[in-house]
């Protein structure tokens, strides 16, 4: 693949949209398509080509990039439904499926399987960065599969992203995503709740922060998405918890990490809680807010405030 591939970009949505402008501005020739009308317009006025169906999208692709909102999208999209033929039965034989979705690693397995089967070659590199990362090209990707099918796939991922790890065979990549997702989703709630206790206490946001992002609190959470508005004024809290990264997304994939820890019997308690912890928040009206608005929930549901911050 050492000339550019054409690529069909299915899902153009808050993340694959951006990925696919990153793209098309780097040269390669870029068929899009997403069953959401908003999505199409918002990718065709950034200069996406926009195919009519998923299958005129692959018609002579190199490359079919998948960025889905569960793995059940995925399979179905690869097998076909309602007896409509599938992505893996209308693309060429060889075309490299490489999937950015967050999805169970079982069903990444299974998706490669099929696509190995039926004669190509198969990919999954979940991102971490949100939709601020695939805007700038920032993205880090965690990729599973076989050596040299990363090194083909490698200057796509360059493109959108600034960190590409190959994380090891088929599903290596989803393996990699929700155990980061896991540390990110409890470090997260952490990090609330000790804001709200220092609001408690007297203390300011600011000299918490200074504290703790020099101490041994230091994490992602707090010094890029500090949950607080001030400390760091690019993070969601200063737009009132626009994602981001949104609370439903965080939801799903503590999710996939709960049937992850219960599929391998870990002794883990802090991740399931953390996963019902965030689904409470969505359900309660942080769906479309970023993850980091945790705090405010935490904060409505404390009691004796002796707020000074």
């Amino acid at each position: 693949m050492s000339e550019k591939p054409a690529i069909a970009f299915l899902g153009l949505g808050h993340m694959g949209g951006p990925m696919a402008i990153n793209l098309v501005r780097a040269g390669y020739s870029v068929a899009g398509f997403d069953v959401v009308p908003a999505a199409l317009e918002a990718a065709k006025a950034h200069g996406v080509p926009i195919a009519a169906s998923p299958a005129e999208s692959v018609a002579g692709a190199g490359v079919v990039l998948t960025m889905f909102p569960s793995g059940q999208h995925v399979l179905d999209a690869y097998r076909g439904t309602d007896g409509a033929p599938g992505l893996l039965a209308t693309a060429a034989p060889g075309t490299m499926f490489l999937d950015c979705s967050t999805i169970n690693v079982d069903e990444a397995r299974e998706a490669a399987a099929l696509a190995v089967e039926a004669g190509h070659r198969s990919v999954d590199a979940p991102v971490s960065g949100g939709v601020v990362g695939a805007e700038a090209g920032t993205l880090t990707f965690m990729v599973g599969g076989e050596e040299d099918d990363f090194d083909a796939v490698r200057p796509l991922l360059d493109v959108m992203g600034k960190r590409v790890v190959h994380c090891g065979g088929h599903g290596g990549g989803q393996a990699a995503k929700i155990c980061n997702n896991l540390i990110l989703g409890v470090s997260m709630i952490a990090v609330s709740e000790a804001f709200v206790l220092g609001e408690k206490l007297g203390l300011t946001h600011q000299a918490l922060f200074d504290v703790a992002s020099n101490a041994s609190g230091q994490c992602w959470a707090l010094t890029t998405n500090c949950p607080v508005p001030g400390p760091v004024p690019s993070s969601p809290a200063n737009r009132d918890y626009q994602p981001g990264f949104a609370g439903a997304l965080m939801a799903k994939d503590l999710k996939l990490a709960l049937n992850a820890l219960q599929s391998t019997g870990v002794a883990a308690r802090l991740g399931p809680l953390a996963s019902e912890i965030y689904d409470t928040f969505a359900a309660e009206g942080g769906a479309g807010r970023d993850f980091s608005g945790i705090i405010t929930d935490i904060r409505d549901k404390s009691h004796n405030d002796r707020s000074q911050a």
